[in-house]
């Protein structure tokens, strides 16, 4: 490999594992003009495996928009990131894959103010499609795959005196 191939593909990393930040950022600050600029113009997402929907980028946005409207804090931390890159067959473009796992607490709206620990913390695996585009990388799919999740504890805590 020469060192402008070498080059261009540590560049190439650098811009895909950005889109995914960008991607966290958008979802963590609900900025769904943000989110659809992430996507192709026929990108899709898939949330199905958490209790959500599959659809094109702007309706799962606004899936997205009134679902996570229950949390007044969210944080995706999206980690072990693994990115593989190919070509499209007869085609300019260049794609990439990514596999990455993620924890993600979240804290409900109108809790009780006192605390800032977590309600609700699940966790999974991201696969993200992107594709070179004349605007740079961009996502062509989502799919979220949760593997576990953890629910506040309905037992109320015990009275002391």
């Amino acid at each position: 490999m020469t060192q402008r191939v070498e080059l261009a593909t540590v560049m190439d990393r650098l811009a895909v594992d950005g889109v995914v930040t960008e991607y966290a950022v958008a979802v963590d600050d609900g900025d769904w003009a943000a989110y659809r600029t992430l996507f192709t113009r026929d990108g899709r997402a898939d949330y199905r495996s958490a209790g959500g929907i599959e659809g094109d980028a702007g309706r799962v946005a606004g899936w997205l928009a009134e679902s996570l409207g229950l949390f007044s804090m969210r944080q995706h931390l999206i980690v072990n990131r693994r990115i593989r890159f190919g070509v499209l067959e007869q085609d300019t473009g260049d794609t990439a894959r990514v596999q990455a796992d993620y924890v993600n607490p979240m804290r409900f709206a109108g809790g009780d103010g006192g605390t800032t620990a977590p309600d609700f913390v699940c966790g999974g695996r991201y696969s993200f499609g992107l594709l070179r585009t004349a605007e740079g990388w961009r996502l062509r799919e989502v799919v979220v795959q949760e593997k576990w999740r953890r629910l506040p504890d309905p037992r109320p805590a015990p009275v002391t005196g």
